[in-house]
């Protein structure tokens, strides 16, 4: 396929997802190529909230093994297996892309697979685990800016049919967590309501400083890991980039599935 307008936020919630019917985002990903992005890519770089190391680093594997960084769940969630193919060449072009773009040292792992934030998601997506997937780690000792002009750096890859993924959770308090279907608390909804404000109406700026900016911010994010591939998305898809808001639900009381699309203008 040729160029690749869009690029996106999702937000991955709990690993449960893989058996568990009852999460509606489970079935936003199950529909995915027929509803929310039809076209088939060349490749995928997934920056997962759950690969954090102190500089920016790609796997660069020929085949990707399945991580199960979870603990303490249903036996048969450590069965499943989603193995699609690296992307060797795509992870040393995001080295190079960065490395010109002021980021000086970008690391190579050549053993890492695909963490739950990112296999779990593609599994439905996806299924036939046949497009080539490259993971690139997040920084949370850096701050939103750092990320949103890595994501500008890599914006090119989208001249080249790569899907940009950034895969996290809108709102990511594990000390908060309630009983499926309990309602979601007001931080929680009030995080997410100036979050889909503030992208809708594109002040990519506001979310860049969503620390200083956001109502409840620290207890939205009591570690940034997972908002920051957002910002990754955001600065890939360009700073005159169209949000949408392509799903929205909640789990486990203060989990948002919100998940966001951004298309460029060109």
């Amino acid at each position: 396929m040729g160029v690749v307008r869009e690029t996106f936020y999702l937000s991955h919630g709990s690993p449960m997802m893989s058996i568990d019917e009852s999460i509606q985002a489970r079935h936003f990903f199950q529909s995915w190529t027929n509803a929310t992005f039809k076209q088939r890519p060349n490749a995928i770089l997934m920056i997962s909230g759950h690969w954090d190391t102190p500089h920016p680093a790609v796997n660069l594997v020929p085949l990707n093994d399945t991580i199960y960084d979870f603990y303490g769940f249903p036996d048969p969630m450590y069965k499943l297996k989603y193995t699609p193919p690296g992307a060797p060449d795509l992870a040393k072009r995001v080295k190079e892309l960065l490395v010109e773009s002021g980021f000086k040292r970008v690391d190579e792992d050549k053993k890492r697979g695909l963490d739950h934030g990112a296999w779990v998601p593609l599994m439905f997506m996806y299924p036939e685990a046949d497009i080539p997937v490259c993971q690139l780690s997040i920084q949370s000792d850096k701050d939103a800016t750092y990320h949103y002009n890595m994501g500008r750096a890599l914006s090119p890859l989208k001249e080249d049919g790569v899907l940009i993924i950034g895969s996290g959770s809108t709102t990511h308090n594990l000390r908060a967590i309630q009983p499926h279907g309990t309602p979601p608390p007001s931080w929680a909804l009030q995080f997410d309501s100036w979050l889909q404000d503030a992208l809708l109406q594109g002040r990519y700026e506001d979310v860049n400083h969503f620390d200083m900016k956001a109502p409840h911010a620290k207890t939205a994010h009591p570690w940034p890991d997972h908002f920051y591939p957002l910002h990754v998305a955001m600065g890939a898809a360009g700073e005159n980039a169209k949000a949408k808001l392509v799903h929205h639900s909640w789990s486990n009381g203060s989990l948002s599935y919100a998940s966001y699309q951004f298309t460029s203008d060109n």
